[in-house]
C-alpha cells in the first residue's frame, strides 16, 4: 500500500531546495512513499503560505516553496495556500487526499484539531531547536540572540499546544560564533530532513508513537516572533550582545543603527545604516579622542560599547545602496568623522 503524505512549510523557512535535495525515496516494505516537499517521486500535495507582496508591496509573489514546486512541474491545483489551516474548504480538500501523514516545517499557522485528526499517522513537525527550548516562531533567531553554543533540531508529533508534542528524535550541533540565522536555519532543516527520512519507517509501523518522549514543560522556553522595531542597535549594550543580535536578525529584520557624520567645518548630519557583519573587537590599544568616536582599525569600524567593550563592523549598507565593506565606507567619508548616537 502506498503511503500518502502531505507536508506544509512556511515561505520563511529554509530554501525548498535544501529540503528536497536532502532526501530520497524511503523503502518500507519496498514501496515508494509520496512525500510532499521532500522530493520523493510521488507527491500528494503542498501547503504553504498565501502569496505575499514583496519589493515594498509592489509585487504579489508566491512563496519560495510554491515557486520551487511549479518550476519542477508540480500541479498547481495541488498547491494549497489557505489563509488559515482551519478553513473549511481547505480541510475538505485535504481530507479528500486521504493523507496518512502530514509533515510541517516552519509553517507558521496554528493547526486546529480538525486538521490534526485527518492524517491517520498524525502530523510530524521538524522544529529547529532542541525542544522544549525555544518553542515558537523564531527559535533560531532567539537562540543566536542568546548566544547559545549548542542547538539542534527536533522531530516531534504535533499537538494543539505550541511545539509541545512528544519528541521522536533530535540531533545536536555546535554553534559557530559567527554563523548567521539564515545559514543556521538552512543547516538545521537539512539535518532535520535527514532525521525525518531515518524515522519514517518507525512512524509508519507505529513504534515512533511508543518511543516518543514527552517534553518537560517546566524547562520550556519561548521564541516569540520578531518585530521590526527590534532591529535597532544601542551601543550602551556590551559588544557581544550586539554581535549576537546582528547574527540573529540577519536577513530579516536586519540590524540598524544611527550614527553622526561630522564634516571638517563641524557640521553634523545623522545617517542611518544597516549593519551586516560584525565581530567582537579584541584590540587592546584602540584610541578614541572622545567617548562617542567611531574609529577605523584594520579594515573595521570600531564602535565603543557598554562596559568598555568594542564592536567591529565589517560590512554595512546605506539605504538604497549595496552592501559594502567597512574600508570602502570609510574611504567614501573623505576625512569626515563618525560618532555613535
Amino acid at each position: 500500500m502506498i503511503r500518502r503524505l502531505l507536508c506544509v512549510q512556511n515561505q520563511s523557512a529554509s530554501s525548498p531546495s535544501s529540503l528536497f535535495s536532502s532526501t530520497s525515496t524511503n523503502n518500507n516494505n519496498n514501496k515508494k512513499k509520496p512525500v510532499v516537499l521532500l522530493g520523493a517521486p510521488q507527491v500528494a500535495a503542498i501547503v504553504t503560505q498565501p502569496a505575499a507582496r514583496r519589493d515594498r508591496g509592489k509585487k504579489l509573489t508566491l512563496s519560495p516553496l510554491a515557486n520551487y514546486a511549479l518550476e519542477r512541474g508540480f500541479s498547481s491545483h495541488l498547491i494549497f495556500t489557505p489563509q488559515r489551516a482551519g478553513d473549511d474548504t481547505f480541510l475538505s480538500d485535504l481530507k479528500a487526499l486521504q493523507p496518512q501523514l502530514c509533515i510541517t516545517a516552519a509553517y507558521g499557522n496554528i493547526l486546529p484539531t480538525k486538521f490534526l485528526d485527518i492524517p491517520s499517522f498524525g502530523t510530524v513537525n521538524i522544529h529547529p531547536s532542541l525542544l522544549p527550548f525555544y518553542r515558537g516562531a523564531a527559535p533560531v533567531q532567539r537562540a543566536l540572540q542568546d548566544g547559545v553554543k549548542q542547538t539542534g533540531v527536533s522531530l516531534a508529533f504535533t499537538v494543539r499546544a505550541l511545539d509541545a508534542g512528544p519528541i521522536i528524535a533530535t540531533q545536536t550541533i555546535q554553534v559557530d560564533d559567527h554563523i548567521k540565522a539564515p545559514d543556521l536555519l538552512e543547516l538545521l532543516f537539512h539535518k532535520g530532513s535527514k532525521l525525518l527520512i531515518r524515522e519514517l519507517p518507525s512512524i509508519f509501523d507505529g513504534s515512533a508513537r511508543e518511543k516518543a518522549q514527552p517534553q518537560d514543560d517546566s524547562k520550556a522556553t519561548l521564541a516569540p516572533k520578531i518585530g521590526p522595531d527590534e532591529s535597532w542597535l544601542f551601543f550602551d549594550q556590551e559588544a557581544f550582545v550586539l554581535h549576537n543580535k546582528v547574527r540573529a536578525f540577519s536577513g530579516w529584520p536586519g540590524s540598524r543603527a544611527k550614527i553622526l557624520v561630522v564634516d571638517r567645518t563641524g557640521q553634523k548630519k545623522t545617517l542611518e545604516i544597516k549593519i551586516i557583519t560584525t565581530r567582537v573587537c579584541t584590540h587592546e590599544s584602540v584610541q578614541f579622542n572622545e567617548a562617542d568616536d567611531i574609529a577605523f582599525v584594520d579594515g573595521a569600524l570600531v564602535f565603543p560599547c557598554g562596559r568598555g567593550t568594542m564592536l567591529e563592523v565589517l560590512e554595512l549598507q546605506l539605504p538604497g545602496k549595496k552592501v559594502v565593506n567597512a574600508a570602502a565606507f570609510w574611504n567614501g567619508l573623505r576625512g569626515q568623522k563618525l560618532k555613535k548616537l
